[in-house]
């Protein structure tokens, strides 16, 4: 079993949890993922790392409610435990990899997308820990839902907050902050990673494609089983067909088909509608229709 420490609601429907997993922690680099399940009969729900110290055999998590499981994730309290808490699985941001004077050298830019704020910080943090400061441009709806403001601002070397509705800081899309800073402020920068719901990493790749902008994604958003064998996560990448969750969950942003994998993302709304149908009427479900009494 492993061991909630902390679980904290962040915004709406968004939750994070300090986990105490020591062999987890031990092995964990920014860009990978965990796999949990509450229970042995449990859904296997794939999460990116937010957090991890390795001294202190703790991971955290951020996830938000999507479905029937995470629902049930976010009645859990610190003392409770995970039944099944596997990883770090995923390949690592290959920024760790890449020779740390260089990096130095190089201009880099993150774009978060709401929950997206969550795998971006370990990176940040790794970056800003050996020496490389990084731009950070954090968008969400609206001021409640930015996550992780103080923390991104202690290892950000410029963080940019864009809100759809412009309730805080500012209004409009975190591309229209990239847009701004590169054709009015004239920022060069050598590499962009933008972390997100598909639809917005999308739109970061056009543009990044359109300003000549090297860019990587993080392809979590489509993971299911997490290991490769239920295909779920399968993606075009330019001309070959990748796993995310054991090719990735990063790739070449401008060779992903978003298309095909927001249409492959779609494929289990019906099921994820049942799961949560029958969770909310509970003795009284009978199969789906919502009309029990």
């Amino acid at each position: 079993m492993y061991k909630i420490l902390k679980a904290e609601k962040l915004a709406e429907k968004i939750y994070l949890m300090d986990v105490e997993a020591p062999r987890v922690a031990k092995h964990c680099e920014p860009g990978q993922f965990i796999i949990v399940k509450m229970d042995e009969k449990g859904e296997r729900i794939p999460l990116t790392i937010c957090d991890f110290n390795r001294e202190k055999g703790i991971v955290t998590i951020v996830f938000q409610i999507v479905g029937a499981s995470t629902e049930k994730m976010a009645h859990l309290q610190a003392g409770d435990a995970f039944s099944d808490f596997v990883g770090p699985l995923g390949c690592a941001s290959e920024l760790i990899h890449e020779d740390i004077e260089e990096l130095k050298k190089k201009k880099i830019v993150f774009v978060a997308g709401g929950v997206g704020t969550a795998p971006v910080y370990p990176q940040v943090k790794w970056l800003h820990e050996h020496g490389v400061d990084v731009d950070v441009i954090v968008g969400a709806k609206n001021k409640d839902l930015i996550l992780l403001e103080d923390e991104m601002k202690a290892v950000a070397g410029n963080l940019y907050i864009t809100t759809d509705d412009g309730s805080y800081v500012r209004k409009g899309m975190g591309t229209d902050v990239l847009k701004e800073l590169v054709n009015e402020k004239g920022m060069k920068y050598d590499l962009c990673i933008a972390i997100g719901p598909l639809i917005m990493m999308k739109f970061v790749c056009l543009l990044t494609k359109e300003l000549g902008i090297p860019t990587v994604v993080s392809m979590n958003p489509i993971m299911v089983d997490g290991t490769g064998m239920c295909g779920a996560c399968r993606l075009q990448v330019g001309d070959a067909i990748k796993f995310a969750c054991v090719d990735g969950p990063e790739f070449d942003g401008h060779l992903v088909d978003f298309d095909q994998a927001m249409k492959r993302q779609q494929m289990y709304k019906t099921e994820e509608g049942r799961a949560m149908l029958k969770l909310q009427e509970g003795d009284t479900h009978h199969g789906g229709c919502g009309n029990c009494n």
